[in-house]
């Protein structure tokens, strides 16, 4: 199962706000993209590579358009953490 964090999906909200300025066709197609993509996790949840930053076998990222998707893989589930975009310096503070 996959599951995600209240930031995380603030971060989709963002994402669709700001591309569906421009088209709100390619706003849903990306973030219904990005959505499609974690969902995979449920059956290859360490498809992903370690986020450097963190260096936590755990923690990963899934790479999509300029997009980082942050995940943890948990026990009986996968949780989305973060969808930062590939220009933003990233910092593991960030995290919820």
């Amino acid at each position: 199962m996959v599951t995600w964090s209240d930031h995380a999906k603030a971060d989709l909200r963002h994402i669709h706000d700001f591309i569906a300025a421009d088209s709100r066709h390619y706003a849903k197609k990306v973030t219904q993209a990005i959505v499609d993509k974690t969902l995979q996790l449920a059956e290859l949840p360490r498809i992903g590579k370690v986020v450097p930053e963190i260096n936590d076998k755990d923690i990963r990222e899934l790479h999509l358009y300029s997009y980082r998707i942050l995940y943890e893989v948990k026990t009986d589930h996968i949780h989305v953490l973060a969808v930062v975009h590939t220009r933003k310096d990233f910092q593991p503070e960030d995290l919820p």
